[in-house]
């Protein structure tokens, strides 16, 4: 007596829940219909008990149970789910229909699709199975619908799947389905082919400028290239279509890529390393952590790979690191804030569907949303990039312009000092033509003794002689004076500074002392440079080492202006370092203990190259700059 009260009970629930899932119709004007809700009614089965003839029976039907989402997932990874959908056949309908599953990723779909005298046909369906074996060479799953009989059919569909899958079930014609896919690969060409050209344009900047920042926007995205194909189904219809067992974890390395290439870029983009060096660490570390990762997964579980989510901790180092170096005055930022928003806003859309946040599912766009933030992300880095090199090319033409100003007056200089040596000439001349009258009146008047005119005419010729020597010398030494004047006479700090008037004069002197002899890297030896970000620096373009003008030099760490120190440098040189640190302090109104500390300094090196400055000339001072190690 209970087992039939159970047994009817049963029938009662079953027949509820028959009437509760709406079939889809088969009709002459429809061409496409996507199951959702209510439409699709789910088993969980996770010990995978369950057959076919099982759930066949009037006692399993009230183990269904509707969607309450527009598309169902399976939130237990490599759990058996069965799903079940309703369709009315109508045989008078001339078109033929397919039945699609939208998400490429899902492992095994094993679908039972209804025939004669009540029975099921298996197919098997999945990217676990070779890709020669599906009904379409396409990148989704179709089964063909027979519409030969009339009347309502329940269709069975067990999934398992070790990451996370949207049940997208779609009635299609095959008339749709080919516009369909048409105009789907037709976007795919556009979305690569993008991607391609963003690679290649930047891949020719790269052998243009030499900078490492445009390979890591390559790889970068040829990693994104490449993961979106793995996750759409291309990449295994086209690039390992034999190859099933590696297509279940083969967006992992792409997908590391991404991570890894994406900080090594705003690294080398934003200067983090200069810029904000805690940040710079903090980029450094979550690579490593995320290498490490990638191995233990790939070395012992590589169900690990399938948390995609860990990509959102390097994608919020990045954004944040963008928007602090942009906050702090570094205007190629914004563009790079710009295109880490969308990035940002297509990662979170997806993640908060995958936790079950229904009402943010809009269909094909959600679908598709995070491809769409890529190529948004990939057109403002390009604006980026674009900003950087133009802020590098103000500072170039800012550079060009303050060197052809100094060139014009240097000329001026020059043509006051050749002013005043034609003057200079013209008086010596004049002084050498009164002269030579006088010695003729002389050769006049001595005429009558032969013996002192030949001594006169003699030693008149001696003096001749010395007088062009003179001339020579006045005319070489001419262009030194002014030089020569601070380097050899005692001179108060006016006179000093109009050699080495301010920062820049100072530091371009100090510029052709260190690397008169040429420039060597000092990290590993290369000579050919760029010039750095500070005033006169110079960058290795080998390993790009950055070498300031007062590294390694006396004037490493000063504190003081760096005239000053020149001209601090020059009075304890000029007075063999007897000049008291008070007196310093004096005359350049720097505190004493500064000027005691700097002194001391001066006298150390004075001391340790005592021998070699012995046999300086008037420039030791600066030899004594240039000594310290």
């Amino acid at each position: 007596m209970g087992a039939r009260i159970l047994l009817i009970f049963l029938l009662v629930i079953t027949a509820f829940h028959v009437r509760a899932q709406q079939p889809v119709t088969i009709a002459e004007g429809l061409d496409q219909h996507i199951f959702t809700y209510g439409e699709i009614e789910y088993l969980e089965d996770p010990a995978g008990q369950f057959t076919i003839t099982q759930l066949q029976s009037p006692a399993a039907a009230h183990l269904f149970r509707p969607s309450a989402q527009s598309t169902p997932q399976n939130h237990r990874l490599g759990a058996v789910y069965w799903y079940r959908i309703r369709i009315r056949h109508d045989p008078s309908v001339k078109k033929h229909f397919i039945l699609e599953y939208f998400d490429q990723t899902i492992d095994e779909i094993t679908a039972y699709m209804p025939g004669s005298n009540g029975h099921y046909q298996a197919r098997q369906l999945g990217d676990s199975y070779h890709f020669g074996q599906r009904l379409f060479r396409h990148k989704n799953f179709e089964l063909e619908l027979d519409n030969s009989r009339p009347g309502e059919q329940l269709y069975y569909f067990r999934i398992r799947s070790a990451q996370i899958a949207d049940v997208i079930i779609v009635l299609r014609s095959v008339n749709k389905f080919i516009g369909y896919a048409l105009n789907e690969y037709f976007s795919f060409g556009i979305f690569y082919g993008m991607i391609l050209i963003f690679s290649f344009y930047n891949l020719i900047m790269f052998l243009a400028v030499r900078q490492v920042q445009y390979v890591y926007y390559v790889l970068y995205n040829l990693s994104v290239a490449l993961y979106e194909a793995c996750t759409d189904g291309i990449a295994y219809q086209y690039l390992w279509p034999g190859a099933p067992h590696w297509n279940q974890y083969a967006f992992a390395l792409p997908l590391c890529g991404m991570s890894i290439f994406a900080l090594l870029f705003t690294r080398k983009l934003l200067y983090v390393r200069s810029r904000a060096p805690l940040l710079d660490k903090l980029i450094l570390g979550i690579i490593a952590v995320r290498l490490l990762f990638f191995a233990a997964a790939l070395l012992f579980n590589r169900s690990w790979f399938n948390y995609k989510f860990i990509e959102m901790i390097p994608l919020a180092v990045a954004f944040y690191t963008g928007i602090y170096i942009w906050l702090r005055g570094y205007r190629p930022a914004r563009f790079f804030v710009l295109a880490y928003s969308f990035l940002f806003v297509g990662f979170m859309l997806k993640f908060f569907i995958m936790l079950g946040y229904d009402r943010l599912n809009f269909g094909v766009v959600s679908y598709y949303s995070l491809s769409f933030c890529f190529i948004l992300e990939m057109f403002f880095l390009s604006f980026a990039i674009g900003d950087k090199l133009r802020l590098l090319k103000r500072k170039k033409d800012k550079a060009q312009r303050q060197i052809i100003r100094q060139m014009s007056e240097n000329a001026h200089l020059k043509d006051v000092l050749n002013r005043e040596l034609e003057s200079q000439v013209a008086a010596r001349t004049h002084e050498l033509s009164e002269k030579s009258e006088l010695i003729a009146q002389q050769n006049e008047e001595l005429q009558k003794a032969n013996l002192l005119l030949r001594a006169q005419a003699a030693e008149i010729s001696r003096m001749n002689a010395l007088l062009e020597q003179d001339n020579r010398q006045l005319q070489n030494n001419v262009e030194k004076v002014s030089r020569a004047r601070v380097l050899s006479a005692p001179v108060d700090f006016e006179e000093f500074s109009r050699i080495y008037p301010d920062k820049e004069s100072c530091f371009r002197f100090l510029s052709e002392l260190k690397w008169s002899q040429g420039y060597h890297c000092r990290k590993c030896g290369h000579d050919h440079y760029f010039h750095g970000h500070l005033l006169y620096s110079r960058r290795c373009a080998k390993c790009g080492y950055e070498e300031s003008v007062t590294a390694n030099t006396i004037l490493q760490n000063t504190r003081i202006d760096i005239n000053k120190a020149f001209y601090m440098i020059f009075l304890v040189y000029s007075t063999k370092g007897k000049i008291s640190s008070h007196k310093l302090s004096e005359i350049l109104h720097i505190r004493q203990s500064t000027c005691w500390s700097y002194s001391s300094r001066i006298r150390k090196v004075m001391e340790d190259r005592k021998r070699s400055l012995r046999q300086s000339d008037e420039k030791g001072w600066s030899k004594l700059v240039m000594e310290y190690d």
